[in-house]
């Protein structure tokens, strides 16, 4: 389970088996939840994260958005250029 950065007590990381589209897990205090990266930054589920939590994590995922997709592509060897 690759531990991209945490943030503001938020955690963020992708599971080695995880799938596209590009994605991101965040999790705080037992919570979790899912955001899709690729596209546009959205939340796929959520399992207990706050509306404050999940408007830190957008923040920090759409300042962090290139770092998590160049991440993901070498973890799980994507090609870069699209």
């Amino acid at each position: 389970m690759p531990t991209l950065f945490y943030y503001l007590g938020l955690k963020f990381y992708f599971y080695a088996n995880d799938h596209e589209p590009i994605h991101v897990h965040v999790s705080h205090e037992g919570n979790e939840a899912r955001f899709n990266v690729e596209n546009e930054i959205l939340l796929i589920e959520n399992h207990g994260l706050i509306p404050r939590e999940i408007k830190c994590a957008e923040l920090a995922i759409e300042e962090n958005r290139e770092v998590i997709i160049q991440r993901w592509r070498e973890f799980f060897k994507k090609d870069t250029n699209g």
